[in-house]
């Protein structure tokens, strides 16, 4: 047992010392109103007196005792969590409105990497999109509620047209870099082939690999034919039609390779559920965490007994004994 503010016992000690002067003034009183010889009763007021006399110093000494606040300490062994930073590497790029995965790529994606997010309540997410452009859409962050409201904000056509890898594998790399945390991870997401950037996919991978990252690359989509929304006419949605076949799973998986992640096609939801399940899995790294101590307090039930005491005493010295105080 241990006290976290010992020095207000004497707060109560002087408090409960005024209480009984003044207490044991008015029990003088008394016995000048109530002689024995005049009143056969009043030696039961007398003895009443007493008793709540020494009923208010225990009521006292329970209120001094739990103004020092008296807790005790439960310490916990050190535990210990996972803890990896993960930047999530994303596709926006206008195929991925295909709906050969229902509703389509791009929402299947963003649902699947919501449930990723949530299951990881210890790492730190980045979220970086590319089309023609890249942009850093979430900086590191441990929130899964701030990751699915950026998911939410994700749209086509404002990165502009085509499918720049290279500079969204080096922009995920850049933020990875910066982190201080030991385990750095980029998960590619894309479902086409590069042909726009500065920077070639495999030029992208080697500073990954540079800097020990690992990068674990998707390729979304299936192999038929799909279509696209491309607006709306007079006979309802228009579509256009694009190719099967069209991801580049060759460099997706040199990109894996070289930087010792892995890569997976996901040609379902499913599957790419089952994906990131696996990737959730193999990237475990533990850190130790400190002994934690919590303090169970004691106080309360000392209080309510030392005030409830005091409390009885003054009630039934003003309705039994007519105390005037």
């Amino acid at each position: 047992m241990e006290f976290k503010n010992p020095l207000l016992l004497w707060v109560g000690v002087v408090a409960g010392v005024l209480w009984a002067i003044d207490y044991w003034k008015i029990f003088q009183r008394a016995q000048l109103y109530f002689p024995l010889n005049q009143h056969k009763v009043s030696w039961w007021k007398n003895g009443l007196r007493i008793i709540l006399f020494l009923a208010g110093i225990i009521g006292w000494g329970y209120l001094s005792y739990s103004m020092m606040q008296p807790r005790k300490a439960q310490k916990f062994s050190p535990s210990s969590v996972e803890v990896n930073d993960i930047v999530l590497c994303i596709d926006v790029s206008r195929s991925m409105l295909a709906e050969d995965i229902k509703p389509n790529r791009l929402e299947v994606a963003k649902e699947r990497i919501r449930e990723f997010a949530r299951l990881r309540p210890t790492d730190r997410i980045s979220i970086i999109i590319f089309s023609e452009k890249v942009f850093t859409l979430l900086p590191l962050t441990t929130d899964p509620s701030l990751v699915d409201k950026v998911l939410s904000e994700i749209s086509i056509g404002y990165l502009g047209s085509g499918t720049n890898i290279g500079d969204g594998l080096a922009l995920s790399v850049a933020r990875a870099v910066n982190s201080d945390t030991k385990n750095k991870v980029i998960v590619l997401l894309t479902d086409g082939v590069a042909n726009v950037g500065t920077m070639t996919p495999l030029q992208a991978a080697e500073e990954a690999k540079q800097y020990g990252i690992k990068v674990y690359t998707i390729g979304l989509g299936t192999d038929e034919d799909a279509k696209i929304p491309v607006g709306n006419g007079i006979f309802g949605t228009q579509y256009q039609l694009i190719p099967g076949g069209s991801i580049d799973y060759k460099v997706l998986k040199e990109i894996s390779d070289l930087t010792g992640g892995k890569f997976y096609p996901a040609k379902s939801e499913k599957a790419l559920k089952d994906i990131l399940d696996d990737i959730q899995k193999l990237e475990k790294t533990e850190i130790k965490v400190n002994n934690q101590i919590v303090y169970d307090e004691k106080y309360y039930s000392y209080l309510l007994i030392g005030v409830a005491l005091i409390f009885g005493v003054e009630v039934l010295r003003r309705l039994l004994l007519k105390d005037v105080v």
